[in-house]
C-alpha cells in the first residue's frame, strides 16, 4: 500500500473533523438519553454530571475515514482484511464499553470481554505471522500478547481519569508511532496510527479541562485495543530484541505508569485492583497543588519523552541503544517510586 505526504495529511485531516464535529453531537444524544457520569462515587473527582459517548464519535470518525480511505486508494481483499483484523476486535471491545457507559456493568463481564477480545487478535497476529512472536512458541506467544491487550485497555481505560488525560496520551503515542511506522515503510500501520492521532486530537477540543464530554469506557477500549494491536503490529527499526521489545512499552509508558502505581497502591492497602479510587498520576499530581490543566500538560510531556526514547533507539548504534533502553528504563522506575511514596488518597 502506497501513500503520499499529502494522503496521510488527508487523512489526519478528515478524522480530526469528523470527530471534532461528531462529539458535541454525541454529547447532545447522551444528555438527552441521560448518559451521563455522575459523581456518585468518592472516587469521582468532578462535580456535576458530565455526558458520556464521546468515544462514540472517536470510534466512528476512525472507523469511517479507515474504510473511505481504503475505497478510493483503491479496496483490495488483502486491505480490506487488514483494516478489519485492527479495527473488528476494537470495535467489539468498544461497544462492550458502551454497554458499560450505559448499564454500568460490573467489573468482571468487562474483563471477560477484554480476555476474548485479547485472545482473538493474538491467534490473528500470531497465525498472520504479524510480528508478534517473542518467543518461538505459539502457545506462550498467544498469552503474551493476550495479557498486553488487556493490559494496555485496562491502562487506557484507568487514565481516564483526567480531562483530556487518556486522549492527549493516546494522541501522542499515536503520533511517534506513525513516525516509526514510517521510517520502516510500514505504512498500513502509520496510516491507522495517524487516524488515530486525527480523531484522539479532534476529541480532545471537547475533553479538554473543563471537559464538556468524555470518552467513557467505549472510548478508552476502543483506543487501548487499537493501540495496543497497532504497537504490536509496529516493527521497529531497531538492531536488538531486547530495543524491539522495549518499544511498544516505552510508547504507552505513561498510561502503564499509572496503573502499576494505583494496583501496587491498592494491593498494599488490601483494595481490589479493580476497584475505583483517587490513587491514579493525576489525583496525586493534583494533591501536590498543581492544577488539572497543568497535570495533563505534565503528564502529556512524560508521554512524549518516552516517545522521544522509543524514537531515539532506532536511530543509535546498538550499544547506545540499549544503554538507552536502559535509562528509559531506570527513569520510569524513578517516576514510579516517586508517585508511588505520595498520598494515596
Amino acid at each position: 500500500m502506497q501513500i503520499s505526504d499529502i494522503q496521510y495529511f488527508t487523512l489526519f485531516v478528515m478524522t480530526y473533523s469528523i470527530v471534532g464535529l461528531l462529539t458535541p453531537i454525541m454529547r447532545k444524544v447522551a444528555i438527552s438519553k441521560q448518559i451521563l457520569d455522575t459523581p456518585t462515587s468518592v472516587h469521582k473527582s468532578h462535580t456535576q454530571a458530565v455526558p458520556y459517548l464521546g468515544g462514540v464519535a472517536i470510534l466512528i470518525g476512525v472507523v469511517l475515514v479507515t474504510y473511505t480511505a481504503l475505497i478510493f486508494n483503491g479496496l483490495t481483499r488483502n486491505n480490506f482484511w487488514l483494516a478489519t483484523s485492527v479495527l473488528a476486535p476494537a470495535v467489539a471491545m468498544g461497544l462492550v464499553g458502551l454497554w458499560d457507559d450505559i448499564k454500568n456493568l460490573p467489573p468482571l463481564p468487562r474483563l471477560i470481554g477484554q480476555s476474548v477480545v485479547g485472545l482473538v487478535i493474538a491467534v490473528l497476529l500470531i497465525l498472520s505471522k504479524n510480528n508478534a512472536n517473542p518467543t518461538g512458541s505459539t502457545y506462550i506467544d498467544v498469552i503474551i500478547t493476550a495479557i498486553w491487550v488487556v493490559g494496555i485497555c485496562n491502562s487506557i481505560n484507568f487514565f481516564d481519569n483526567l480531562d483530556g488525560g487518556a486522549a492527549g496520551a493516546g494522541a501522542i503515542s499515536a503520533t511517534f508511532l506513525t513516525y516509526l511506522a514510517l521510517s520502516n515503510g510500514q505504512s498500513f500501520i502509520a496510516a491507522l496510527s495517524v487516524v488515530v492521532a486525527g480523531g484522539t486530537l479532534g476529541f480532545l477540543i471537547w475533553n479538554k479541562t473543563p471537559a464538556r464530554i468524555y470518552m467513557g469506557d467505549a472510548g478508552a477500549l476502543f483506543l487501548g485495543v487499537l493501540l495496543a494491536t497497532l504497537t504490536i503490529r509496529l516493527k521497529p527499526d531497531t538492531q536488538t530484541s531486547f530495543a524491539s521489545f522495549a518499544t511498544p512499552i516505552l510508547l504507552l509508558a505513561i498510561p502503564i505508569l499509572d496503573t502499576c502505581v494505583a494496583v501496587f497502591s491498592r494491593l498494599r492497602r488490601g483494595i481490589s485492583p479493580l476497584q475505583g479510587g483517587k490513587d491514579h498520576l493525576s489525583h496525586r499530581l493534583i494533591r501536590l497543588g498543581i492544577s488539572r490543566k497543568l497535570t495533563a500538560i505534565s503528564l502529556w510531556i512524560l508521554s512524549i519523552i518516552f516517545g522521544f526514547f522509543a524514537v531515539i533507539i532506532s536511530l543509535v548504534s546498538e550499544q547506545h541503544e540499549i544503554n538507552f533502553v536502559l535509562l528509559s528504563i531506570l527513569f520510569w522506575l524513578l517516576l514510579f517510586i516517586g508517585f508511588f511514596r505520595t498520598a494515596d488518597d
